[in-house]
């Protein structure tokens, strides 16, 4: 994923990698669109770990954020929604 957003490839937008924004490390952020990108595991379908991830959307929406869901095994589909969804806004 990295590899297609580094160096404003993507869209022409920079994006960080590992970013902090309140109590959480987000994988990749791009703060001229204020989106957060998480890519989610096998991990991330267990019951537990939803509850965390709701919680850290719920934060991060609250700052301004809007979150982005992919799944690791959907990543080049996920990207081609993103892509769409850039370009519309």
């Amino acid at each position: 994923m990295w590899a297609r957003l580094r160096n404003r490839q993507f869209l022409g937008l920079k994006f960080h990698r590992q970013f902090l924004i309140g109590p959480y490390i987000v994988d990749f952020c791009c703060w001229e669109k204020r989106l957060v990108i998480e890519l989610d595991g096998g991990g991330h379908d267990e019951p537990k770990q939803r509850m965390k991830d709701d919680k850290r959307d719920v934060y991060l929406t609250s700052q301004g954020f809007r979150v982005v869901r992919i799944w690791t095994s959907e990543m080049e589909a996920g990207l081609e929604k993103l892509f769409q969804e850039l370009q519309a806004s």
